[in-house]
């Protein structure tokens, strides 16, 4: 990937308005060339009226789109260097593979032998069988019509390959086997990757930054590790996954045991401290951690090699722990729990950065 600083793509205050409505306030981002970024966030957050943009399907109300030094949200979409793969993935039922390949190359007026030629080339790059040239799009799995798709993408060689959730409707097997195709994929073109997803676990599997949005906005550019450990903000936390909070005031947190250190370490602050289930151990009588928990285990849960507890604290909040299954607790529902993690397990969003969240 190349460094950010010289980005291929840059988005300056893209804001787009319908009627009434604001879809997107003011967005700002810079994307390097071959970096894979995947886009994410709930419905309604404004990620594919965001796509729609940088592809030239829908015009944008403010801001400007660079690719490279050339300003393109005033280029028609099918001037532009950039190829969207669709959800739907737009395949011509009727056509052979190599005839949907090769489409965006006849537009193009590109002479027929050349034309083969490279949706041969393409068969190879997407792993698929030369001899599937002539087969019909009718007669393909979802896992070769995604194939066929991707290979109809790259076909006109784009600086950028846009994604609008395209395994979202494979069944999770094959979605898992592709999403590895996929990094492969990038790797092995070089090319970028700008791949729009609910799925957090896609985004994380492939992505080399993820971005957050929400109402709009982006709330969070980072990679995937990064995000996970450091939220910005609690919607980040929750959306990254299952987290317990904390509300901490001037150091103190109810139900929350600390070490002298901790206790040092943490005086003064205020703010939200999260602390993933998977952070948290199972102590025994009498042995310490920089932070602590004591409670009921109120339902547990196998999670194939791992369980899961809810425990409930005195103070009646709920704490969410998980643990390789060998290190499960004995006695089940109603069992006393007694958890603990270090201090650098968990992560403080500070409070007037959550509050403006």
């Amino acid at each position: 990937m190349t460094d950010a600083s010289q980005p291929i793509l840059r988005i300056n205050a893209l804001t787009k308005r319908f009627d009434d409505f604001t879809a997107l306030h003011g967005v700002d981002l810079n994307v390097a060339e071959g970096e894979f970024l995947a886009i994410v966030g709930p419905s309604g957050s404004g990620k594919t009226t965001l796509i729609r943009i940088l592809v030239g399907m829908d015009e944008l109300s403010d801001g400007a789109v660079w690719l490279r030094n050339t300003r393109i949200d005033v280029v028609p979409a099918n001037k532009r260097p950039t190829c969207m793969v669709f959800q739907s993935l737009a395949l011509f039922p009727h056509r052979t593979v190599g005839q949907n390949i090769e489409f965006p190359l006849k537009l193009r007026k590109v002479p027929p032998a050349e034309r083969k030629a490279r949706a041969l080339e393409l068969l190879d790059t997407l792993r698929l069988p030369r001899d599937y040239y002539d087969k019909r799009i009718q007669q393909c799995s979802g896992g070769e019509k995604q194939r066929v798709a991707l290979a109809r993408a790259l076909a006109f060689d784009p600086e950028i390959l846009f994604f609008d959730e395209p395994l979202s409707a494979l069944d999770y097997r094959l979605r898992k086997t592709l999403e590895k195709e996929l990094k492969d994929l990038h790797r092995r073109t070089g090319k970028t990757f700008i791949y729009i997803t609910h799925s957090l676990e896609e985004a994380m599997v492939m992505s080399d930054r993820i971005a957050i949005m929400k109402a709009g906005r982006f709330e969070q550019i980072a990679p995937a590790e990064e995000i996970y450990a450091r939220p910005v903000s609690k919607f980040v936390a929750e959306f990254m996954g299952e987290v317990n909070f904390f509300d901490l005031r001037n150091g103190q947190a109810e139900g929350l045991l600390m070490t002298p250190e901790t206790a040092a370490a943490l005086a003064g602050r205020s703010g939200t401290l999260t602390i993933r289930p998977e952070s948290l151990r199972t102590l025994p009588e009498g042995q310490a951690a920089d932070l602590t928990f004591e409670g009921e285990i109120v339902a547990e849960y196998l999670l194939g090699s791992r369980m899961q507890y809810r425990m409930m604290l005195a103070t009646g909040q709920e704490m969410i722990v998980e643990v390789l299954r060998e290190n499960g607790v004995a006695g089940g529902i109603g069992a006393a729990l007694r958890v603990g993690c270090d201090l650098s397990a968990a992560h403080l969003i500070e409070e007037a950065r959550d509050a403006a969240a």
